[in-house]
């Protein structure tokens, strides 16, 4: 993480993605922070310094994911959810709870390996050309043994048989591959076919887990059946177009060392990690000991470990758990945090109460995210020339209904704003292209919002009368 992301600039940063909730990001902030704070700190102190767990309590589609997802890219870190209530629909046991790092530590590989391919791939794209250009001209190379006789032999793999050439034929070739190579590089060719090797992994997985072999057994025995079996390559008629995709990669990979990688992955998820364990108030326990409950605190107990710091084994390696940032998230609509078990408690010190949105909110979040449905909106209609805007008043009725539905119906957060414009626009995105042409513009003002949602609102009313609720 950059020394310049202070937590004032991450808090601004959050601020263009997700509307209020300016306790929690303060503390997200700082939990960052304290992480470039902990790396910089005298190395005989490093490992003593325990991030402060963070517990989010709110309902749902208030923010608490999003939080979490943006903090993570901000630090570029890598970052994993995960739900609580997964494990106890399995039959919980110790392997799923250590599944959580295992996946961090393949988002962390395939960050560093990804980080890795954007330096190697000017190079990468060079012998790709190369490939390429093979496939299309083959080279010809005259034999200084032959000089006598002013020719030499050699294999055209387009035609299939032995020629003879001379030091011109060679010179001609030289001057046709370059100038293939200029119309593969600007893209004039790309939809050419050739015929292209790709590599295949010698197993391709064992399907079948005996009783008593877990995921670790299970990466074990693939590992050691990809070791016997050697990769297969497989022959594959492609545009050149798809074959520079295709064969990128795979040159990227040869030119990484991939023992690089594993190492530098695991340091990166064991320092800069971020796991995000949502619906933890489903396992909170209720105050009695019975049926559920017991499974529930059995939950607690075997992500306790975890989260005060432990060593997984993972097929890159030992990843220690004592430094990654765990956030957890829950509504606790029908427990409370101190249901939970007082050890798990304790492991998450700092607690954040994220509020519910407001009619001004939801009006904001409409307004002034880069990401704001509004805008999400009106790039899709771009894609079909159809120009999309909406009148400040629309916004202010859109969060309205949306605020009035969360109200008297499921509050589902921001969430509703979704269904309902949805709900708006559904006939316009069906018209488009068909009876909304290119160069069309429309304008969402507070009229055709109270005429396209008028019938919704009342759907809402009649059936909260019926005392049936409202489902949508």
């Amino acid at each position: 993480m950059s020394k310049d992301l202070t937590p004032q600039q991450i808090v601004a940063e959050l601020d263009k993605y997700i509307i209020g909730q300016k306790d929690a990001k303060k503390n997200v902030a700082i939990a960052l922070r304290n992480r470039w704070r902990r790396m910089n700190s005298p190395s005989d102190i490093q490992n003593e310094i325990v991030p402060n767990n963070i517990l989010m309590i709110g309902a749902t589609g208030v923010g608490k994911t999003e939080i979490a997802r943006r903090l993570a890219k901000l630090a570029n870190a890598p970052f994993v959810k995960v739900e609580a209530t997964k494990f106890t629909e399995i039959g919980y046991v110790g392997r799923d709870v250590e599944s959580m790092v295992r996946d961090l530590a393949e988002q962390a590989v395939t960050m560093v390996k990804t980080q890795k391919q954007e330096i190697v791939k000017v190079k990468a794209a060079e012998a790709v050309e190369e490939i390429i250009l093979n496939a299309l001209i083959p080279p010809i190379q005259f034999s200084q043994n032959q000089q006598n006789n002013n020719e030499s032999n050699y294999n055209n793999n387009d035609l299939g048989f032995q020629i003879n050439a001379s030091k011109d034929d060679e010179e001609l070739n030289q001057r046709t591959r370059e100038r293939f190579r200029e119309k593969i590089r600007s893209g004039e060719m790309d939809d050419r076919k050739i015929e292209i090797d790709v590599k295949q992994s010698g197993v391709s997985g064992v399907g079948v887990m005996a009783p008593g072999m877990d995921e670790m057994s299970m990466v074990g025995i693939q590992e050691m059946l990809g070791g016997l079996i050697p990769s297969k390559s497989k022959k594959r008629k492609v545009t050149i177009g798809e074959a520079k995709k295709i064969l990128l990669e795979d040159e990227a990979s040869k030119l990484i060392d991939m023992d690089e990688v594993k190492e530098e992955a695991l340091q990166l998820a064991a320092n800069s990690g971020i796991i995000f364990i949502d619906e933890i108030d489903k396992v909170a326990s209720r105050g009695n000991n019975s049926g559920g409950e017991v499974s529930r605190e059995g939950v607690q107990r075997d992500l306790l470990p975890i989260v005060e710091g432990s060593a997984v084994s993972t097929k890159y390696g030992i990843l220690k758990t004592d430094h990654i940032l765990f956030i957890a998230a829950g509504a606790f609509h029908f427990s409370k945090p101190s249901d939970l078990i007082p050890e798990l408690q304790g492991r998450f010190p700092i607690r954040v109460e994220l509020q519910s949105l407001t009619k001004d909110d939801f009006y904001h979040i409409l307004k002034e995210p880069k990401n704001a449905l509004t805008r999400q909106y009106e790039a899709l209609l771009k894609s079909e020339e159809v120009e999309l805007t909406f009148q400040d008043d629309a916004l202010e009725k859109i969060a309205e209904i949306a605020f009035y539905i969360n109200s008297e119906a499921e509050n589902i957060g921001a969430r509703r704003l979704q269904t309902v414009m949805s709900h708006l626009l559904n006939e316009f995105l069906f018209d488009i292209p068909d009876k909304i042409g290119a160069n069309a513009k429309i304008v969402v003002n507070k009229e055709l919002v109270e005429e396209r949602l008028g019938e919704l609102v009342a759907n809402v009313n009649t059936n909260q009368r019926k005392g049936i609720g409202f489902i949508i």
